[in-house]
């Protein structure tokens, strides 16, 4: 019962045209950062950690700009729940699809990699519009079941699969040698039982996945980095396809995971306010670590 309010009332705000969603994110901005001070201590110490060189005032303002572009976010997921085809092919514009074609040409299948960063979300909408293969959006499920079938939902509406992380092998067997696309976002916080590999990424000892890179080696797809920036006008975002490997066999153990993890923090280095600060990125620490 509560899963079919909760759908009924996202599914009814989404019909709002933009202007007034992002009417409600001026006010959630409000009530999210000067009232509520919503996850303030894990910005701030995700900001101050990674960004050691900047001022006290410059974390302020990322912080600040930060705080201001999450409403927009959740906005925009709830306005997937009803937006056409038409709407999502003109909200994010993509640069360069030949970068991906091309694989597909060649008859391969293309790892790709994106971060929690600009509307990763949206991006799933214009991935599924872009190619009639087969598209896999790799995710790690919540804890709260209905809050998962809700927007797996909506994710799948233009013809994505979302894949549970621990169910890729079987979905990459069979779609072994042919075109297709499996996405990962790659910046997610791994338990310690998938991973027990770290490297420093963004100032810090970071435990990461490595499944990218597994995966790119069993197939030897290439791997295509998904940047989705913000466009200067509001709600609108641009992607551009950046190949980072396209041979995995000539890479050593580790090598492809530094590679899109350094370019993801490249990234998010130039524009520091699209990245999904909130999230507690580091709180998995070496075990042996006081």
């Amino acid at each position: 019962m509560k899963k079919n309010i909760l759908h009924f009332i996202l599914q009814t705000m989404s019909r709002m045209p933009f202007w007034m969603l992002y009417a409600i994110s001026d006010v959630l901005y409000i009530l999210i950062y000067h009232v509520l001070g919503y996850r303030k201590k894990v910005v701030y110490k995700n900001l101050r950690n990674s960004f050691p060189e900047k001022t006290e005032a410059e974390i302020k303002e990322i912080a600040k700009k930060f705080y201001r572009y999450f409403p927009d976010i959740i906005v925009e997921v709830i306005k997937m729940f009803s937006i056409n085809p038409k709407e999502v092919e003109k909200r994010i514009e993509l640069l360069n699809p030949e970068e991906v074609y091309r694989h597909f040409d060649a008859g391969k299948g293309v790892i790709g990699v994106t971060a929690h960063y600009g509307n990763w979300e949206l991006g799933i909408h214009r991935l599924s519009l872009m190619t009639d293969f087969d598209r896999l959006v790799i995710y790690k499920p919540l804890n709260n079941n209905d809050i998962n079938q809700i927007y797996n939902g909506v994710r799948t509406r233009f013809g994505a699969t979302m894949v549970p992380m621990k169910q890729i092998l079987r979905h990459i067997v069979r779609l072994k040698n042919t075109p297709h696309i499996s996405m990962f976002v790659a910046d997610q916080t791994p338990v310690y039982q998938d991973s027990d590999y770290y490297m420093t990424f963004l100032n810090q000892e970071t435990l990461v996945y490595t499944g990218t890179e597994r995966i790119a080696k069993m197939t030897g797809n290439p791997v295509v980095f998904c940047h989705i920036g913000r466009k200067q006008k509001r709600g609108y975002y641009f992607c551009k396809f950046t190949t980072l490997v396209e041979q995995p066999s000539e890479y050593g153990d580790h090598e492809i995971t530094h590679i899109h993890n350094e370019f993801t923090e490249q990234i998010i280095r130039e524009q520091p306010q699209y990245w999904l600060w909130s999230h507690n990125r580091w709180k998995r620490q070496r075990k042996n670590k006081a």
